[in-house]
Order: structure tokens, then sequence, then C-alpha cells
């Protein structure tokens, strides 16, 4: 017999679809060709395939040989489909057991010398093979992301002669596997990201924005910040992290899903909540994701996370843009001439912007030199769509350089709580909105929210609020949101006037634009 399979994964989207490599041995000249849409790098498979296995110690037989990657019609690419390739030659050949590959799935590029490197997608593919009741054979530096899958059976080695040995004694190489059960791997007790995050302490004063941040974490809310330069809207952003609790199991593997296709996976990052913050020249392709096989792009490498933008007036219109379906729906849809995918980016948006060209308007130790005109194109680069997305709009004013001296000198009553505070109430508010609902209070459906409790005060309260600041029914149900994250970390089982109130002057600020 000179035709073997051996069955793979791609990658497409999240999805990790099924790859069935064929191999054929044919009577001809000899020669190779690979079929089944493969883009460069799979086509040069052929290449590092014949190196690899010259330098193991095996035979290319000399015949027409034909690699089909089925189906035919899934774009294939990078070097994941090489272990497979080789393995199906030396089985096509005969120098491999016929039935060594039986219910096992493999990926893993190949060096010339035969060293079997990581590829990206692993841990999409480890759930998918998990799903099926097979095995997965896997490069050794993917092992610990293909273990957070949960209970697939992993089987890993540095080189394929140490593969193929296994495979010719009658069974598969073994690796210890990590528990996946553990959270984070031990070596991440040290990092700076896991422990020595920025403290909510070092924020001097800053009491309404302090606030509004620990309100847009405990409900997933997006936040604007609006500001002269240095009042602190970068360092109070960057103090997010600290205060969000750690993600379930379900959010995390999700997560890591995403970074693995994305070609970033940290077993370190494992469970703690994304935050990425692009520099404001990216594209909105970039934001968005894409390219000929679609990547995610930073919304959804910010699920479950927060992603900020800093300088928003300053980001390309279309970049902006692109922030509206995935703010409404907390996915992402890419359509390209080869298809159409869609990844999941259900983040938190924190943004932060000059008031004005120059940063003073408003400011009270400095003069504002902008023109009315100046301003009014400054502010409208942010289109009223992405404006009426936005949950929270907090001015961050300068701090009094009084209040600065008073903290240096270890005056506690200048300092605010720590971020360790903040957190616990925080992550009591999440569980509060898992229990009830299922969801945090920002991803609550409209028809939903017809369940919400509120007092008849309260809603003759926002109605008024909605008719003299003249909200959209966007805004309406975005304001209710809040008010019912405010109710929470409160303790109330309703929401009351009081909260209303506030949520109300969190969306004054748009209004006012």
């Amino acid at each position: 017999m000179s035709l073997a399979t051996v069955a793979s994964r791609a990658v497409n989207a999240l999805t990790a679809d099924l790859v069935t490599v064929e191999v054929h041995l044919a009577p001809g000249l000899p020669g190779w060709s690979v079929v089944g849409l493969p883009e460069g790098a799979v086509r040069e498979a052929k290449d590092r395939v014949r190196a690899a296995l010259v330098q193991c110690g095996y035979d290319i037989p000399a015949k027409r040989i034909t690699v089909n990657l089925a189906p035919a019609d899934l774009p294939k690419e990078g070097g994941r489909f090489d272990l497979a390739i080789a393995l199906g030659m030396l089985l096509a050949s005969g120098q491999l057991p016929r039935d060594a590959l039986q219910g096992v799935e493999v990926l893993g590029e190949l060096s010339l010398s035969g060293e079997v490197r990581p590829v990206r997608g692993v841990l999409p593919a480890a759930i998918r093979c998990q799903e099926a009741g097979h095995a997965l054979l896997l490069p050794s530096a993917n092992l610990l992301e293909a273990s957070r899958a949960g209970s697939v059976r992993l089987h890993s080695a540095d080189t394929l002669a140490a593969i193929c040995q296994a495979l010719q004694g009658g069974g598969l190489p073994v690796h210890p596997v990590p528990a996946h059960g553990e959270a984070v791997p031990t070596a991440a007790v040290n990092r700076p990201d896991a422990v020595n995050r920025p403290d909510m302490a070092d924020i001097y004063g800053q009491s309404q924005a302090r606030r509004a941040l620990e309100v847009a974490a405990a409900g997933g809310h997006s936040l604007l910040m609006t500001g002269p330069p240095g009042s602190g809207k970068s360092m109070l952003a960057a103090r997010l992290p600290g205060i969000l609790p750690r993600l379930g199991h379900a959010e995390a593997l999700e997560v890591g899903a995403i970074a693995s296709v994305a070609g970033c996976f940290d077993a370190q990052e494992w469970g703690i909540p994304p935050f990425r913050q692009p520099h404001h020249t990216t594209s909105a392709a970039a934001l968005a994701g894409g390219g000929s096989v679609p990547r995610p792009g930073e919304v959804s490498l910010s699920h479950f996370g927060a992603l900020f933008l800093d300088e928003l007036p300053e980001w390309r219109r279309d970049a902006i843009e692109v922030l509206r379906e995935p703010l409404e729906t907390g996915r992402i849809s890419i359509a390209r001439a080869a298809g159409r995918c869609e990844f999941p980016a259900r983040f938190q948006l924190i943004a932060a912007m000059n008031p004005c060209p120059c940063g003073y308007l408003g400011d009270a130790a400095r003069e504002c030199h902008c023109t009315p005109e100046q301003v009014a194109r400054y502010r409208a680069r942010i289109s009223g769509p992405v404006l009426d997305r936005i949950d929270l709009h907090v001015t961050v004013p300068r701090v009094p350089m009084e209040d600065v001296v008073a903290a240096g000198a270890g005056h506690r009553a200048a300092r605010g709580e720590s971020s360790e505070t903040v957190r616990r109430r925080v992550a009591a508010a999440r569980a509060v909105q898992q229990v009830r609902q299922g969801t945090l209070n920002a991803a609550l459906p409209a028809r939903a929210l017809e369940s919400v409790a509120v007092t008849d005060a309260a809603s003759a309260l926002l109605l008024r609020a909605m008719e003299q600041l003249d909200l959209s029914m966007r805004a309406y149900h975005r304001t209710l949101r809040v008010a019912r994250t405010l109710a929470d970390l409160a303790g109330e089982v309703s929401v009351t006037p009081a909260q209303i109130s506030e949520a109300v002057q969190y969306r004054e600020a748009q209004a006012l634009r």
C-alpha cells in the first residue's frame, strides 16, 4: 500500500478544522507536489520534510510523491503540517507501522535538522481534539499550552527521530503533562504583572475618576477620561488590571484560544484579564484583525479584559469606527475574499483624550490658546455613534500641587484606597451579577433590562434626564446598566434615585459636547 493518511488541524478563526493529510507514492519520475489550497509556507514543507527525514536517517522514496491536504477548499498556512507530512511519508513507504497513528492527530513544524518546532493555534486544536476523543502529538514547546484544554491525551517530543523511535516500538512519546487545573505556573509568582502591578494607592486625589474606574471594572463598562496633559489619565488606566478579578476557567480558555491563534500565548498569563494598549498609529485592520487567513486583532486580544486607547482623537477615523460593532455585540466579523470568520471581542474600552488640541481647555493653571473652531474639529474626530457606545464619561482635572506634596510627605488623607481593597468590592459586585443573570451588567441584553428592579422614583428621574439631555435609546439602556452596577456596588436590591443620578452624571459630559 502506497497511501497513508494522518489527521491534523488547520487554523481557521477559533474552530481548528480537521485536516486529513494524505500522502501517496506513485511510480514515475521522482518529485513532490502539495495540493489542497496551500499557501507559500505549506508548499515549502516538502523541502523541510526532505531534509529532516534525511538527517534522521530515513529514505526518501524515489517515486512521484503527492501530498493532499483535505478538505481542498480550506486555506492552509504555516508549517503546522510538516510533522504530519513526514510521518505520512514514512507510513506510506513502510518505514513505520501502518496503524501507528490510529486515533492520533499531529501538529508541528520541522527544522532541517529534524527538530520539532512549536506552532500557533495549539489550544483550540487541543480542545477540538478532546471533543473528538483523539490523542494529540505535538511539539514539546506547545505541551503546557495544550494541557490547558483539559483531559486531552497529549504526546510530545523535541525531534522527529524521537517520535519515530517511539512509534517503531509500538507506542508514542510521553512527557509529563502539567495539571490543567493549575491556575498559573509557579514561574509567574514573581512576575510584575502577577503581583507588583501599579496600585490605585499611587493616585493622588481624582476621587471621581477613581470611582468611575471602579464602576467600569465592576460592570464591564466602557470609560472615556478627558483632561489636560499630566492629570493622571494614563496612570488610572494602567491600574485597571489590578482591580479586575481573575478569569474563570471557561473565560480563561476562550482568552487563551484567541492568544494561541494570534501566536502570543503565554502560560504565565493564564487567568489574568488581558490589558492591551496599542499605539495611536495602529491601523483599523490591526484593531479588527484580518489577513488572507484572518487573525484576531486588538479588540479580540482584549476579550474579557480591557483595551486602552490613549489620545483617542489622534487615532485614524476608520480605526475608531471599527469599535462600533464589538462595543455593541461583543463580537467582530471579518470578511475577506477567501471567506468570512468571527472572533469574540467582549472587551472594556478605556479611552483618554485632551479637551482640545493644546490640552488645556478649562485648566485652572494654564491658558488655552485654541479657537472654538479648532476645538470643534478636534472633538469631531470621534463620531457621535462611538461616543454613544461609551458608558462612562468623566473629566480628570489637574491635581493641585499641594495634594501631591502632602501625599509625598506621607499624609494618608491625600492617598486613596489600594487596588486590593477596590478589587474585593469589584469581585463581590461581579459575583452578584453572575448569580442574578449569568453575565456582567454591560453585556446585559436590552430585553433583559425590563427585569431590572427600579424604584418608581428612580424610573421617573431617568425619564426626566433623558428628556433634558436629549439622549438616545441606546444611552438610556447603557445608563440603566451603569445604575444597576452602582446598585450592586452599594449592595442594593433595587436601583434607587441615587444610583440613577450618579449614572446620569457620567452621561452629562457626552451631552455637553
